[in-house]
């Protein structure tokens, strides 16, 4: 009998570590939509440091707001990603849709249009447009 398949959180049906896993442990992400599946699925596991890492310091917060005492928990509901598109020689747009839930409330739709820079050879999230 084969292992147990841990699928990822970022909906692609893989094994989380052939998937987001491998960002997470290092490997630089290969394109936008990688790198923004990899944050939801650090979104999901509470991954701090590497939305941190993942972030250009030109727009990363100080405070990421995860792990606030007494702040109802966020259960991440699922992803799914509309659009990857390439903007510029180092730039790329990725719009996405994710659901989430905090503490016992109603489900909330999260719809971005997020935009992203290749700088030093890794991808990193710059910001995003609500939609």
């Amino acid at each position: 009998m084969g292992a147990r398949l841990n699928p990822c959180p970022c909906g692609t049906g893989r094994d989380y570590a052939a998937c987001c896993g491998r960002y997470h442990d290092g490997e630089p992400a290969p394109d936008a939509e990688a790198l923004m599946r990899s944050r939801y699925s650090a979104f999901v596991t509470g991954d701090a440091d590497y939305l941190r890492a993942t972030w250009h310091p030109d727009t990363r917060p100080a405070d990421l707001g995860l792990d606030k005492p007494g702040a109802p928990r966020t259960t991440w509901l699922g992803l799914s990603v509309k659009q990857h598109r390439v903007t510029g020689p180092d730039t790329a747009e990725v719009e996405f849709v994710a659901r989430y839930r905090s503490g016992g409330g109603s489900a909330v739709r999260l719809h971005e249009r997020s935009r992203f820079i290749h700088s030093d050879g890794r991808w990193l999230y710059l910001d995003g447009e609500h939609r």
